[in-house]
Formats: C-alpha cells, sequence, structure tokens
C-alpha cells in the first residue's frame, strides 16, 4: 500500500519553519503499512496546491495527507484549493460552525480573546468541500476534511504540529486500521557501508524486513532501521547479520 504527504506553506520554502509534520505523518503511516512514496511541499498558492493535488491523485495512493493552510487568513487556501482539485463546490459545514462559534467562546470565557463574536475570517474555516466529512479539531479552530476520491483517502490537516498531531491520532489513524509494522533502530559497529551492503542484500532474501541504512561517516557506527510485522521477525534478521560477523552496539 503507497501513501503520499502534501505539506503546504510558504514558511516551509522560506526555510524559516522545518517541515517536521511531514516527518511524524510518515512515521504513523509506516507504522500502520503503508510505504510513503514521496512527500512534496507547496506555497500558499490555489492553483499550486490545485496542480500538486491533481498529479499526486494521478498516481493513484492509497491514502493522501495534506497538512497546512486552514487557518483564518488570507493565504489559508488549502481547502478551498482541495475543492477545485476534485471539481468539488465549497460549502459550508454548519456542525463546523457551531465547533468554531464554541472554541471562541470558550477562549473568550478563559480571557485568551477580547471578542467571541463570529466574524468573515472565522467563519471561512467552516467551508470544507461538497462531500467531505469534518474530522474534529480538539486543540484549534479549524477542522479538517476527510474525502474519499475516485479510490484515495485524502485526509486535509490543520499545519499547526499540536493540531495536526492530535488530528491524525484521533480522526486518521483510526480510519487506517491497527498498527501493522513496528521498527527497530540498530547501530552496527562496521566503519563502511559497502562491507556491510552484501549481507544487508543477503538478510533481505531470507526474511521479510524492510532496511534502512544510515552511514554515520567512515571510522563510525552505521545506523540500520528494520522495519517488519513482527518483532519476531526482527529479531530473527538481527541474529542472522550477527552470524555474518556484524556486531550491534545498541538502539539509537
Amino acid at each position: 500500500m503507497f501513501a503520499e504527504i502534501l505539506t503546504i506553506g510558504d514558511e516551509l520554502l522560506t526555510g524559516n519553519t522545518v517541515d517536521s509534520n511531514s516527518t511524524f505523518i510518515a512515521e504513523k503511516l509506516t507504522s500502520r503499512g503503508y510505504w510513503v512514496r514521496r512527500k512534496t511541499t507547496v506555497g500558499d498558492d490555489i492553483e499550486e496546491i490545485k496542480t500538486v493535488v491533481q498529479e499526486i491523485l494521478s498516481r493513484k495512493p492509497e491514502v493522501l495527507v495534506i497538512s497546512g493552510g486552514l487557518g483564518p487568513t488570507h493565504d489559508d487556501v488549502t481547502m478551498l484549493a482541495v475543492a477545485e482539485a476534485l471539481g468539488r463546490k465549497f460549502v459550508l459545514c454548519e456542525s463546523c460552525l457551531e465547533r468554531i462559534k464554541e472554541f471562541y467562546r470558550e477562549l473568550h470565557v478563559k480571557g485568551l480573546i477580547d471578542d467571541p463574536e463570529l466574524n468573515k475570517a472565522r467563519k471561512k474555516m467552516a467551508y470544507l468541500p461538497e462531500g467531505a466529512e469534518p474530522l474534529e479539531n480538539t486543540k484549534g479552530a479549524a477542522p479538517g476534511a476527510y474525502i474519499e476520491h475516485d479510490g484515495v483517502k485524502i485526509f486535509v490537516l490543520p499545519g499547526m504540529p499540536r493540531e495536526m498531531k492530535a488530528m491524525l491520532e484521533n480522526e486518521v489513524l483510526p480510519r487506517l486500521g491497527s498498527q501493522k509494522f513496528i521498527q527497530r533502530k540498530l547501530l552496527a559497529e562496521i566503519t563502511d557501508e559497502s562491507k556491510l551492503a552484501p549481507i544487508l542484500n543477503e538478510t533481505l532474501e531470507h526474511f521479510n524486513v524492510r532496511i534502512h541504512s544510515s552511514p554515520k561517516g567512515f571510522g563510525k557506527y552505521i545506523g540500520i532501521i528494520l522495519f517488519a510485522e513482527s518483532g519476531e521477525e526482527i529479531e530473527r534478521a538481527k541474529a542472522f547479520m550477527e552470524s555474518k560477523g556484524i556486531r550491534f552496539e545498541e538502539d539509537w
């Protein structure tokens, strides 16, 4: 099963913000048995977002997770762009509007904002592509969206990391089934990745694992990440590599 990730925001392209969201999303998708085939980043531009969404859908991933651009300001155009990319109307979600009203009322009661009343910018966040299922945002105002389109499960999430993480855990992952893959990170005591390569190839032939190696520089350790459906399979693969002369220092 394949997945793709799209992160949106001018701040990601200027280098002012590190894209930690795609890393977190990729880790969670991998644990559910999805191979993340591509990660793409675009700025806050409707046409750019539309084009990239359509390109991704043409590759037919099982899952597309989009993060960023759901707020009340002029540059938060992701939801509209997704609607246009899918050829769907952009419609008001009444339940989302009520949730947004309640969110700002709660902030007002806590003394965090001066005005709890709904304004145009706040109402803007209550619009979703027609047919989308709203995803609850327990940490912020803007709802997310879940859309099934031509066999692709599309999730549109906020860009604020704490909001995105909560929505991913509570709303997205339950729709993707239980955890399927686990991973183990090891440090191999070997100084040359080229000498490790044939042992990794042989391990892949004998065991149902996926392996990623990460050299730390010549004369140092080489990091190895093992992915498998069971801890037992990982342990068997590790024991096999040890029988070939590889020593592992510790997890990293």
